[in-house]
């Protein structure tokens, strides 16, 4: 379908083919970069599990190493009151015992004590033996997974500065375009066509939802319906029962409003353009399916979220998509990263709202405080 819309295009400039190429691995290296992040959460994570583990091991160590320290003790004396002669290997000397006219009961009740505190200390022993290996293999797991760690910062240190290049190129190539835009009449005509493209995109996509029965996005029959006194419904509530409920996509300041032309803005009047900084997190203003999810010419990285019963909602100018065609969302899923695409000269989250493909007023359906 995209090849489609753009093949109607007769102005196709290299400045635009080399932006679209830049911010697409942008999007892309946007993407790794967030895996890789996820990564070094699960390997700090485990570090620190390992770790806890590891101090709980040499606590347990410390205290058999007291415990055997005492029983150790309780031989030694036993041995120094002649209880337990070195020669015996700590059986009493019962020769000695019978000619000493020692009481033999009392000297029974000894070598059973003695017995005990030997094969309690043998249990030590072998308890600490184990806690040693023990230790020593929650060692080698810790190195182990530092060096994994290492490894996956390693990747994301070089992931982030491929997507430092690939800004710095998509910049030269910004320089080209302004340069080509610089002259008031090319730029109308540009920000014309670039909206009428976006219009032919969503009738192309209600044409399709229409004609497959099925296609649009579909809650669950057994979700409850949300009301404006239970707002924690909201998320089963169909579409059209949200007006005024529903959550702006990113934070910031509303700058272009609905129906007014906006400088620099493909979309001239049929959203609104939320001004925000670089790397806020856009999100999705309730469930729904992605249904588009690439780059536009004047919208940059875009992404269109179909909520059923015929309502869209679009997100462009983003400086990378995190979702792709076909998506499931939830209401505040992360979908994009807001910044300047497109050849856009404002650094925001241009957003619309549509109903069998017609644009209306999202000031009446989200709440922008």
């Amino acid at each position: 379908m995209r090849a489609e819309i753009e093949g109607r295009e007769t102005d196709r400039r290299e400045a635009r083919e080399a932006l679209r190429a830049s911010e697409v691995a942008i999007s892309a290296a946007s993407r790794e970069l967030l895996a890789r992040e996820a990564e070094a959460r699960e390997a700090r994570a485990a570090i620190g599990e390992l770790g806890a583990r590891r101090r709980e091991q040499e606590r347990a160590l410390e205290a058999q190493q007291a415990a055997l320290g005492r029983l150790l003790a309780a031989r030694a004396i036993m041995r120094l009151s002649g209880d337990a002669p070195a020669s015996t290997g700590g059986a009493p000397d019962f020769v000695r015992v019978a000619l000493s006219g020692e009481d033999l009961a009392d000297a029974a009740r000894r070598l059973q004590y003695l017995a005990y505190v030997s094969r309690a200390a043998a249990r030590a022993l072998d308890a600490h033996r184990g806690g040693l290996a023990e230790l020593a293999a929650l060692g080698r797991n810790s190195e182990a997974k530092a060096a994994e760690l290492a490894e996956i910062e390693a990747r994301g240190r070089a992931e982030r500065e491929q997507l430092l290049k690939e800004r710095r190129e998509r910049r030269r190539v910004l320089e080209r375009i302004a340069a080509e835009m610089r002259d008031a009449n090319k730029r109308m005509q540009a920000l014309v066509a670039d909206a009428n493209r976006l219009s032919r995109l969503i009738e192309e996509i209600d044409k399709l939802l229409q004609a497959r029965p099925g296609a649009g996005f579909r809650r669950a029959p057994s979700a409850r319906r949300g009301t404006a006194d239970t707002p924690g419904e909201a998320l089963a509530a169909p579409f059209s029962a949200l007006k005024g409920r529903l959550r702006t996509p990113v934070r910031g300041e509303l700058a272009g409003r609905f129906g007014a032309q906006q400088a620099g803005l493909a979309g001239y009047g049929k959203g609104v353009f939320i001004r925000t900084a670089e790397g806020e997190r856009v999100r999705a203003i309730a469930p729904g399916q992605v249904v588009y999810a690439d780059w536009m010419r004047g919208f940059g990285n875009l992404l269109i979220v179909d909520h059923g019963e015929g309502f869209l909602s679009i997100y462009g100018n983003n400086e990378s998509l995190l979702k792709q065609a076909g998506d499931p969302v939830t209401l505040g899923e992360p979908l994009a990263v807001a910044g300047q695409s497109g050849g856009n000269e404002q650094t925001g989250l241009y957003f619309e709202l549509r109903h069998l493909g017609k644009p209306f007023d999202p000031l009446g359906w989200v709440n922008f405080k």
